[in-house]
């Protein structure tokens, strides 16, 4: 008896052991599977798909902090029926006040309410019990990727959470090389300061709408704009809220544009919308909203109030003369030009 009884707790360890090391061997197949994605789509695809079937984890999901360096190209992303049921955004206060602060990996299985918001509001889960743990990037907690089961015990607090933690340190690791490699695509394409795309890109789409307007003789107008006084505010109230001014210009034209119209950075304090099927009348107004939401939001040096001014200039496809999208495009900032010098258009406002 004292034989046998010697022999099973040996036993219980190798069985142990073994167990471990099923396990590590999951996570070293995940771990190659994703790092060699490189953009942000595929890789929270491949990554909530692998730990989900390999560990039978019932729901598999992240969640991210608004406020993070990464939740402006996960934002980007609209084509994924995964990630709209399996990413969440919440605010960064909200995040702490569940996790805590803490790096380790949380269990719970009671109160699950409390975590409704780092649920997808997409998603439609049962769960008995949930982990989270959380995901940094460059040592900064961005989120966090989180598990659950119906089974109230699967992530019972109390269970050794140092095999979650690896695979949240896996996860970040990988999240690092994608992160810098959508930054790379997304500077390709996009104006650092304000996120726009920039002159580049917007020509090259100027050009396709130009041809789809001719070809199927529809409307096309675009508008070339830019900010009135604009060397004022950088010397009056400094270059970061002449940048300011940039970025907030850039947000009003966003907010108020529809989604098949395209905004984008020219240069300097010029910006350029291409409107398709709008005619001129249509862009007068869209241009004279933009300048009415601008009016009603100053912004602030300290406590300084000052406003942001635009002049713009309209030019539309069904004009004399208008062969290409180089002269579409040239004769709307010759407007703008006119407009400036004969004070036309300019801090006009609608009535």
């Amino acid at each position: 008896m004292n034989e046998n009884k010697h022999l099973t707790i040996p036993q219980t360890i190798l069985e142990r052991l073994k167990h471990n090391e099923i396990i590590a061997r999951k996570f070293h197949e995940t771990e190659i599977s994703i790092l060699t994605i490189l953009n942000f789509q595929d890789f929270i695809e491949k990554l909530l798909s692998e730990i989900s079937s390999k560990f039978s984890v019932p729901y598999t999901w992240i969640s991210i902090i608004e406020e993070s360096s990464i939740s402006k190209y996960l934002r980007n992303i609209q084509n994924s029926q995964l990630l709209q049921t399996s990413t969440a955004f919440l605010l960064k206060e909200d995040f702490s006040e569940i996790t805590r602060n803490r790096l380790k990996p949380l269990l719970a299985n009671k109160n699950i309410d409390r975590f409704k918001v780092m649920i997808p509001e997409a998603a439609e889960y049962k769960i008995g019990s949930i982990a989270i743990a959380p995901i940094t990037l460059d040592g900064e907690v961005v989120g966090s990727f989180n598990q659950a089961d119906q089974d109230i015990f699967r992530f019972e607090p109390g269970i050794d959470t140092s095999l979650l933690e690896q695979l949240a340190l896996k996860v970040s690791l990988c999240l690092s090389n994608v992160t810098a490699h959508e930054q790379l695509k997304f500077l390709a394409f996009h104006d650092p300061l304000t996120g726009l795309l920039n002159r580049g890109v917007m020509e090259r789409i100027l050009e396709r709408e130009f041809q789809r307007s001719r070809r199927y003789h529809i409307d096309l107008t675009v508008l070339f704009l830019d900010l009135d006084d604009f060397k004022s505010i950088n010397d009056n109230f400094g270059h970061d809220n002449g940048d300011l001014a940039l970025c907030h210009t850039a947000k009003c034209l966003n907010l108020l544009k529809r989604d098949s119209d395209i905004v984008a950075r020219f240069a300097g304090d010029e910006f350029v919308v291409i409107l398709p099927s709008t005619n001129i009348s249509q862009a007068e107004s869209y241009i004279n909203r933009v300048k009415q939401k601008l009016a009603n939001e100053p912004l602030y040096s300290g406590v300084t109030p000052f406003f942001v001014q635009l002049s713009h200039g309209i030019s539309s496809i069904f004009e004399k003369g208008m062969d290409s999208s180089a002269i579409l495009l040239k004769d709307a900032d010759k407007k703008l030009y006119k407009a400036k010098q004969n004070k036309q258009g300019r801090n006009s406002l609608p009535k």
